[in-house]
This record gives structure tokens, C-alpha cells and sequence, in this order.
């Protein structure tokens, strides 16, 4: 199966660089890559197979998204980034918010994610409901997942993103750390699942079902054991999750 995307214009590629550019500045200044890596993937998490609705189009920039309960948070994000987007009106805010997570990920350490632009905004959120419950447990995680379309495989490795940030009581009910370093992307989310539940460093009922169901399990222990398989998984992952429903396969 080969992609094909559509075709853009050199300026706009142009502002895609650039762009790319200030986002990496904004990013490493303000620190912020977890929100941002967050509100990429969130945006592109509601894509539904079967209707094809949803998906990495933009919608994220109307306050009824940000207001799901599962988005709570993240018009810090927004806002943080509208300045820069200010500055190149030519992209759309579908491609934006699918770069900004681009350079989220490469800012902190993380692998080097193929962008490829040409993503038109939708001009409306899809309905409240389709990310995941960090409350519930393996069938829950592969009905979210299958909705969009992705594999065990692709929930255990985009699971490893919460080797950024922490999480927020006022946001999701939990407060903590995932991991002792939430700036630098790398493989010590899997470490920790495999070591266990340590003091001061929190796990969440999604993050401990990927220990405990043994289809997930052993993704878990090959990425802990090595950081290079993550790093190449991911990439792929992240490419699939931030193209969800963008590009024609033939």
C-alpha cells in the first residue's frame, strides 16, 4: 500500500519549514512539549474507520472540542501556540497541530517523524467520547483503538509517549509522573511498567493492563529491553496515528 498525498505548493512547503522552525524555538523555551505532543495526538485519536469522521483536521481549534472531557487542558495548549500560527495563515490548522506534535517529539530526544502536509480543516468537531478512559482496561484500549483503525502493537508503542509529561488531577482525576525526567523522550516509560509500581512515579489502570495482558505484554518488554525497536516503532505509529484518514492508499 503506497500513500499518495496531495499535492501543495512550494510556498507552502516553505512555511512548513519555517514554521518548524518557531515551533522548535517555542517549544524548547516554554518546555511544553508534553501538552503539545498531547494535543496533536488528541486531535488525531478521534478518527473512526467505519465513518470516517474525526481525525487529525483541525477541529481542535474550536473551544467545543477543547471543552471534551478528555481535552481538558489543552486550550493552554492552543493558546500557547496561536501566536505562531498567527504567523503562517497559509497552513492549515490541521497541518499545525500535526507538525507542532512532529517537533514535540524531536525537541525532547524522540525520533525524527516524516511530516507530510496537505491536511484541509474540517469545520466540525467530532462527537465527545472517542479516546481513550484511563480508567478501564485492555478491551476498552483495542475497541478506542480499533475504532481508529490501530493494532496492539501501535497501542503499546504510542503508549510510550507518556515517557513525557505528567498528569493533573483538575484534568484527569490522577496527579504524577510517569517517569522521573517528563522532558526527555525515551524508552523508561516501558522500563518502569517492567520494573513495577514505584514511589513517587504514577501508573495508570491503561498503563498497568499493558504489563498484565499477554498480548500486550511482550511489546512492552522488547521496547524496555531496547530503545532503538521504540524509537523505529514509534516513528511508524505516530506517522499512521497523525495520518489517520489524510491520504489516499493505492
Amino acid at each position: 500500500m503506497v500513500k499518495v498525498y496531495p499535492t501543495v505548493s512550494q510556498e507552502y512547503l516553505k512555511a512548513v519549514e519555517k514554521c518548524k522552525r518557531k515551533l522548535r524555538g517555542l517549544i524548547a523555551e516554554k518546555n511544553c512539549a508534553p501538552i503539545v505532543v498531547r494535543l496533536a495526538w488528541h486531535s488525531a485519536g478521534t478518527y473512526d474507520v467505519n465513518t470516517k469522521t474525526g481525525g487529525p483536521f483541525g477541529t481542535m481549534r474550536h473551544p467545543e472540542e477543547q471543552g471534551h472531557g478528555s481535552n481538558r487542558g489543552l486550550d493552554i495548549a492552543v493558546r500557547l501556540l496561536q501566536p505562531i500560527k498567527d504567523q503562517f495563515p497559509i497552513l492549515s490548522y490541521a497541518d499545525f497541530v500535526q507538525l507542532a506534535g512532529v517537533v514535540g517529539v524531536e525537541v525532547t530526544g524522540g525520533p525524527e517523524i516524516p511530516f507530510h502536509p496537505g491536511r484541509e480543516d474540517k469545520p466540525e468537531p467530532p462527537p465527545e467520547g472517542r479516546l481513550p478512559d484511563a480508567t478501564k482496561g485492555s478491551d476498552h484500549l483495542r475497541d478506542v483503538f480499533g475504532h481508529m483503525g490501530l493494532s496492539d502493537k501501535e497501542i503499546v508503542v504510542l503508549s510510550g509517549a507518556h515517557t513525557l509529561g505528567r498528569c493533573h488531577n483538575e484534568r484527569s482525576g490522577f496527579e504524577g509522573l510517569w517517569t522521573s525526567n517528563p522532558l526527555i523522550f525515551d524508552n523508561s516509560y516501558f522500563t518502569e511498567l517492567i520494573t513495577g509500581e514505584k514511589e513517587g512515579l504514577l501508573q495508570l489502570p491503561t498503563d498497568k493492563v499493558l504489563v498484565e495482558d499477554p498480548s500486550f505484554r511482550p511489546w512492552v518488554e522488547k521496547y524496555a529491553a531496547d530503545e532503538d525497536a521504540f524509537f523505529e516503532d514509534y516513528v511508524e505509529a505516530h506517522l499512521a496515528l497523525s495520518e489517520l484518514g489524510f491520504a489516499d492508499a493505492e
